[in-house]
């Protein structure tokens, strides 16, 4: 009997139409409707962080986990074979049926549908979640130049305190006290296990951090390390300083809790820092975190700068000094123009307004964390956080 045309429609759509497509479509639209009601309300986007979001992290962590490299770099290294393959095989799909064709153009559709409904909980709709500083309990203000002077002050008060107990070379740089990068990120997990004991504003699991083998090359690009949200690894430039990893690997390993802004990140690694057990690891946190306010002050106030830098122990200075000459080799060139442009257009579209600027807005949280947590903490005769963390070491705990 003759078929009428909706059943003709229906054997031509399960020919060319793999099962794949429909069902990895439908996924991306809820998931682009759990993101826009994410915009819409900052609990919610908070809701599925610390549900769906958190659980697909975890799980993407510990399934690359085990692998002794970084997945998402073994890719990057191994992409120009896999595009001469999916090329390939697309013009061998084309020349033996358009149907063939057709189909494979739609499995490799699903593929991006599903990556997208990777991002947006892993690490789209945090961008979105409610502010850190509401989380943790203090107030983020606009700050004034006396405000940050008083807070770099404080850093680099910090900082000097723990010099004695890091090792400097004869050329100015500090070196690391840790054999091996996993050492390092056992110390940020006791970072991260204090910081979720006092604050739980996230879910805290233990993981890796991932070396890049190819950091010298990555260095042009600017970029000192990456999460990846569809291998759920933090990447770790370890071509750069020593004393800008801890730092560095706790920002990555921020983002892979579900803080996407890069302030909050920069943030999460200062508090993360200066709460681990190494000397070394505070150390680096302070010294990045007087980086940051330096900056800033240096903006707003040079007079209250010079006075506040040049009380820097001349061990950092020549540390900083030591960075400046080491980046000048990868300072300049269109690869890192087109990676920053890249990133800022990225950051834009995910909400941070600032672009690559909002990296330094942890001066922001710096500050208010300065007045409204440690400076109670003196009022209150209590220890900071630095002290605190000391104290355990001393301890044994």
């Amino acid at each position: 009997m003759p078929k009428t045309k909706l059943e003709q429609w229906k054997i031509r759509y399960k020919r060319y139409i793999p099962p794949i497509l429909p069902i990895s479509l439908g996924i991306a639209v809820l998931t682009l409707i759990l993101l826009l009601a994410g915009i819409a309300d900052g609990a919610f986007a908070d809701l599925v962080n610390r549900t769906w979001g958190a659980l697909l992290r975890f799980l993407t962590a510990g399934l690359t986990g085990i692998l002794p490299f970084s997945l998402a770099e073994g890719l990057l290294m191994a992409s120009p074979l896999l595009l001469a393959v999916l090329i390939g095989y697309a013009v061998h799909c084309t020349r033996h049926s358009l149907r063939a064709g057709i189909r494979y153009v739609c499995v490799l559709l699903s593929v991006i549908f599903l990556l997208f409904s990777l991002f947006v909980p892993t690490l789209g709709i945090g961008s979105h979640a409610s502010p850190l500083s509401d989380r943790l309990g203090f107030a983020e203000e606009k700050v004034s130049a006396e405000q940050l002077a008083e807070t770099m002050q404080w850093a680099v008060n910090e900082a000097n305190r723990l010099c004695n107990d890091v090792e400097f070379a004869f050329a100015g740089a500090s070196v690391m006290p840790f054999s091996n990068y996993d050492l390092m990120c056992r110390d940020l997990m006791i970072g991260y296990e204090r910081l979720h004991r006092d604050h739980p504003v996230f879910v805290q699991f233990s993981s890796e951090i991932k070396p890049v083998i190819l950091s010298e090359p990555m260095s042009y690009t600017h970029i000192t390390g990456i999460y990846t949200f569809f291998t759920g690894e933090a990447n770790l430039n370890v071509n750069f300083p020593d004393y800008s990893l801890p730092f560095t690997a706790a920002h990555e390993l921020a983002h892979q809790r579900g803080f996407a802004r890069e302030k909050e990140a920069n943030f999460i690694a200062f508090l993360v820092c200066i709460l681990s057990d190494q000397p070394y690891t505070r150390y680096s946190g302070y010294v990045n975190l007087v980086e940051y306010l330096s900056n800033a002050l240096y903006s707003a106030d040079r007079e209250r700068w010079e006075e506040v830098f040049y009380s820097l122990d001349p061990r950092i200075r020549y540390e900083m000094q030591a960075y400046n000459d080491f980046y000048d080799k990868y300072k300049d060139n269109t690869v890192a123009d087109i990676s920053n442009a890249v990133n800022d257009t990225y950051l834009k579209v995910q909400g941070q307004t600032e672009g690559t600027k909002s990296y330094g807005l942890v001066v922001d949280l710096a500050v208010s964390y300065y007045y409204g947590v440690v400076c109670a903490d003196v009022q209150n005769g209590t220890a900071g956080a630095a002290e605190t963390a000391a104290a355990d070491t001393e301890g044994g705990t």
